[in-house]
This record gives structure tokens, C-alpha cells and sequence, in this order.
């Protein structure tokens, strides 16, 4: 695309409303999934990076100028940026394509129009939360939501932009300040964001940007006793590393970790509609998403059907270049994750899983880190590639007899974040997703989210909820006055 270096441009660290290099003068290369070149030089921050940062967001967060502005106009400056976002969204599309793999379709269609709608969305909110009023007899008491101060957002490297601004525009909206570490993989749609904030009006230090490794900048944003709150999107692993770092200060977390999701097949289901819904809620984002349906569990007597129908619409999937319009599914992020994906697929086989489709690389892409939708049926939930997140375009098939079954295989995993029941008998429906343990649950659909609703998983796949008014309750503090009347 003619618009590719026009866009694409080196990226530095954002704090206190000026872009600046690391204190080290280091940086490191944002490399393109699909060819694996170089897209462009990013600042290598570290932990003293990390510092300045958090010091600059506590004296700003302490000034008032946001903390103590009018709920009234901090909600402009949030709706401006959300205009702001969509008035660059062929720029930061096309960017989030490029960074991380995804088809462009998706960047335009959903991520960035999804990141402005988090802005504007809890910037109207902000307005209209309700404080609790009780009387008694002598005695009036009320409650008081107030900013926390310095929060850190810690966000992973498959949906960057939407992922922060899902973050930060809630943090914001409570009236903190905002320290914010994007995945070294994909840094370049979130510094943009930096820009974006100084063209709305957001004052200088309220929002600041520390792109380096988790293991040092993360660290650092996890156990400063400055830090009031940490929100983490990634992997489980790292999650518990997170909270064991935020328990040295008793720092609140809220984490948004893996999972191994459930997609349920009833016999008396849509078949169309669960085949073409179980494709998109697999292959979308390359099978990079932490609410992929990975686990697809199909009734006994529909299984050779559906398997049939499955695997013929997944060979129909556009595997290419992801800044062309028709691809369907891009590139993995890293050749690393690629190795990994793959060696999955090999550690299923040697489990006894059989192939349907896939299981390599694409012939004539090799340059990039394009993997073939892979199918693996005949598995059983004890196999590894049942209960470990693969986080790839690798669904497995898992045949079960009787609703009970299907209730007692979803709910043998670690995970708990999402599910999927396709059905055609209502209270099925109901009982089903009633039984499944996990945050979220769809039936007969996939990945529709009303953002007034909680969002969350349980087991190992997080703690805590956002989304709505629980996002303000875990950015905000809540005080109860008591005064005699």
C-alpha cells in the first residue's frame, strides 16, 4: 500500500506530553509478521524509564488538573480523542495491521472503531455514575468514588490499540493518571495514542507510554509503592508474576489472563450457523485471541457431519498478505510463536489426535510467519492440546454424548474465561451457560460485547472484572462519609 511509509514512522517514549528517547539511548526493532523485516526503530525503555514515568504521573495526578477537573469537560477531552481515533483510523489500521499480522479488514472494521467507542463510552459514563445515599434516623451516610492516582496498564501484543484504549479510557474517565507499557512485539499503533492526546487537550503527564521488556519496565510498573492499580492483559504465567510483584505494596490487580474456551455443538443446533460461528470464533485475529472457541465439543450424533461441514469451510479461508482486502487471516506474530504453534500441532499428533487439515506453514509465503488453519479432531480433553492455550489457528474436535458430558469437558480445564453453546432449545441454552464455569458465555453467537457488562474470567484465567461500573469501581476508591444530621 502507497500509504505504508508515510504511516510507519521510528517511535520514542511518551512522557509528561513530549516524545523522548531512553535514558540508555537503546532501542530495538518492531519487525512485520508477514515478512519479517524491520518496520521501524522503538525506543528500548527500562526501569528508570518506568520511573520518571510513574513520578510524572503522581505529580500530575497530585496537581488536580485532572484528578480535580470537572467530570463535565475531562468527558470532552475523552470524546474529542475518541473523534481523534476515528479521523486517523486508515493510519492506525493499517499500522495494527502491519505490527501485528491481522487482515486490515479487522483493524478497520473492528479494532480501531472498537477503540474509539472505549473512549467515548466511558467518558459519557463518568457522567452519570450514581453515589449511594442512605438516611437514618440521626444520621445521613454517602459514598464517594474517587481516583486512585497512578495507574499501570500492561498490555499484550495480539489487539494493542483496542486493549489500551479499553484500559485506559476507563482509568482516565475515574480521573487518574496513566502509565502505560505496550508488548515489545507491537508498540507502533499505541504511541500514536500519545499524539492523539495532545491534540484533544489531555493535560501533560496524565497519560505516559514506556515501550521496553516486561521484565524490567513491567516490573517496575508492578512494584513501585507509587502505583495505585495494575491492570494486565497476557498470559497466565506472567499474570501470577504480575501479583505476586503488586502484592509487595498490597497494590490491587486486575487480570486478564488465558483460556482454553469451550465451543459447544448440540445436535439441535443451526449446523450453518455453528459452523460458520465456530470458524470465526477460532480463526479470527490468526486464533490469537484469548477468547478463541478452541475447544470445539460436538454431540455424537452430528460429529462426522459437522467435522465434514468444518473442514471444507475452513479450506476456504484466505491465508495472504494481511494489507490485502481480501485476506481473511494474516501472519503469526513471531517466528518464535510460529515454532510454537506448530510444535503444538506435533505434540497433538503424537497424543493420538488425528488431522483434518493443516498442520504447516503456507507454500509461497515462507518469508512470513503465515501458518495454515490447522483442524485436529478425534481429541480427548486429557491430551495437552485440549487444556494447554496453543493461542493459534489450531481448533481441536471433541466428540461427547450427553449435555451432561458436554457440561463436565468444558469445565475440565484450568480456564475460565469464556464459552460457547450452540443450541436451538432455549432453556438448554440457559441451563447450559448457567453451568459452564466461566466469565463470559454466548449462545448461539460469539465476541458480542455490551461494554456496560462485566468482563472477566475465573480459574487461571484472571481476577477481577471491568466493564461498565466495574471498571470505575476498580479505577476508583470507594470512601462512605457518615455525618450527623
Amino acid at each position: 500500500m502507497s500509504n505504508i511509509d508515510s504511516f510507519v514512522k521510528d517511535s520514542k517514549l511518551f512522557i509528561d506530553g513530549k516524545f523522548v528517547d531512553a535514558m540508555s539511548n537503546e532501542t530495538f526493532d518492531s519487525i512485520n509478521p508477514a515478512n519479517n523485516k524491520k518496520l521501524a526503530s522503538v525506543a528500548n525503555g527500562g526501569a528508570e524509564d518506568a520511573k520518571y514515568a510513574i513520578e510524572v504521573a503522581k505529580r500530575t495526578f497530585d496537581s488536580g488538573v485532572w484528578s480535580e477537573m470537572p467530570v463535565e469537560e475531562r468527558s470532552d477531552i475523552l470524546c474529542r480523542m475518541s473523534d481523534l481515533i476515528l479521523e486517523r483510523v486508515e493510519e492506525l489500521s493499517l499500522i495494527e495491521t502491519l505490527d501485528v499480522g491481522k487482515p486490515i479488514s479487522e483493524s478497520r472494521e473492528f479494532d480501531i472503531p472498537r477503540a474509539a467507542k472505549n473512549f467515548r463510552f466511558f467518558a459519557e459514563m463518568a457522567k452519570f455514575l450514581v453515589h449511594e445515599h442512605y438516611d437514618m434516623k440521626k444520621f445521613m451516610s454517602y459514598t464517594q468514588y474517587a481516583p486512585v492516582g497512578v495507574t499501570s496498564l500492561i498490555i499484550p501484543w495480539n489487539l494493542p490499540f483496542m486493549q489500551m484504549t479499553w484500559k485506559s479510557s476507563a482509568a482516565l474517565a475515574a480521573g487518574n493518571s496513566v502509565v502505560v507499557k505496550p508488548a515489545s512485539y507491537t508498540p507502533l499503533s499505541t504511541i500514536i495514542l500519545g499524539e492523539i492526546a495532545n491534540e484533544a487537550g489531555l493535560p501533560p503527564g496524565v497519560l505516559n507510554i514506556v515501550t521496553g521488556p516486561g521484565s524490567t519496565v513491567g516490573t517496575e510498573m508492578a512494584v513501585h509503592k507509587d502505583v495505585r492499580r495494575i491492570a494486565f492483559v497476557g498470559e497466565t504465567s506472567t499474570g501470577r508474576t504480575v501479583m505476586q510483584n503488586a502484592s509487595q505494596n498490597l497494590t490491587p490487580v486486575s487480570l486478564e489472563l488465558g483460556g482454553k474456551s469451550a465451543n459447544i455443538v448440540f445436535e439441535d443446533a443451526n449446523l450453518e450457523e455453528a459452523v460458520a460461528g465456530s470458524i470465526e470464533a477460532i480463526f479470527t485475529n490468526q486464533g490469537e485471541v484469548c477468547l478463541a472457541g478452541s475447544r470445539i465439543l460436538v454431540q455424537e450424533s452430528i460429529y462426522d457431519t459437522f467435522l465434514e461441514k468444518f473442514v471444507e469451510a475452513v479450506k476456504k479461508i484466505k491465508v495472504g498478505d494481511p494489507t490485502d482486502e481480501s485476506t481473511e487471516m494474516g501472519a503469526l506474530v513471531s517466528k518464535n510463536h510460529l515454532k510454537e504453534v506448530h510444535e503444538y500441532v506435533e505434540i497433538g499428533l503424537d497424543e493420538g489426535a488425528k488431522l483434518a487439515y493443516g498442520g504447516e506453514r503456507v507454500e509461497g509465503l515462507e518469508e512470513g510467519n503465515f501458518y495454515k488453519p490447522t483442524v485436529l479432531y478425534d481429541v480427548d480433553n486429557k491430551m495437552r492440546v485440549a487444556q494447554e492455550e496453543i493461542f493459534g489457528p489450531v481448533p481441536v474436535i471433541i466428540p461427547f454424548k450427553t449435555e451432561e458430558d458436554a457440561i463436565q469437558i468444558a469445565n475440565d480445564s484450568i480456564y475460565g474465561l469464556a464459552g460457547v453453546v450452540w443450541t436451538n432449545d432455549l432453556r438448554r441454552g440457559h441451563r447450559v451457560a448457567a453451568a459452564i464455569d466461566s466469565g463470559l458465555l454466548w449462545v448461539n453467537c460469539w465476541y458480542i460485547r455490551d461494554l456496560r457488562t462485566p468482563f472477566g474470567g475465573s480459574k487461571a484465567s484472571g481476577i477481577g472484572r471491568e466493564g461498565g461500573r466495574n471498571s470505575f469501581e476498580f479505577y476508583t476508591e470507594a470512601k462512605t462519609i457518615t455525618m450527623k444530621k
